[in-house]
C-alpha cells in the first residue's frame, strides 16, 4: 500500500532553516510525481513544489517560493526533501507532501495519497 511518511518541521526562528523529510513506500515512484503542500489556519492548501521521479528529477517550485525553497530527493531511500530557507512567520503551516499521477498538477484536488503532515512554526 502507499505510504509517505513525514518528518521534520518544528519550531524555527525567524531567518532560520529546516529540511523536510518523505519517505515514500508501496509504488512505482517512477510513475508519479511527488508535491509538498501547505496549509496555514484559514486558508486553503496551497502548492509548494513537486517533482518528478523519473530520470532528470525536474521540479516544479511556486512562484512566490523559489529561491527559498528546494525540492530534492534522495533515490536508493526513495525519501523527498523540502529545504525552507529564511524562514518567516507566514511561513507557518501544517506541510504535507503527496503523490500524484498528473505529473505536473499544482492542485491538491489531483493528489490522491498525502502524508501525515507536519506542523512548521517560524516565532521568535
Amino acid at each position: 500500500q502507499v505510504q509517505l511518511v513525514q518528518s521534520g518541521g518544528g519550531l524555527v526562528q525567524p531567518g532560520g532553516h529546516l529540511t523536510l523529510t518523505c519517505a515514500s513506500s508501496g509504488f512505482a515512484l517512477d510513475d508519479y510525481a511527488v508535491g509538498w503542500f501547505r496549509q496555514a489556519p484559514g486558508k486553503e492548501r496551497e502548492f509548494v513544489g513537486s517533482i518528478r521521479w523519473k530520470g532528470a528529477a525536474t521540479t516544479n517550485i511556486a512562484d512566490s517560493l523559489k529561491g527559498r525553497f528546494t525540492i530534492s530527493r534522495d533515490s536508493d531511500k526513495r525519501t523527498i526533501y523540502l529545504q525552507i530557507n529564511t524562514l518567516a512567520p507566514e511561513d507557518t503551516a501544517v506541510y504535507y507532501c503527496g503523490r500524484t499521477s498528473d505529473l505536473w498538477s499544482k492542485s491538491a484536488h489531483d493528489y490522491d495519497s498525502w502524508g501525515q503532515g507536519t506542523q512548521v512554526t517560524v516565532s521568535s
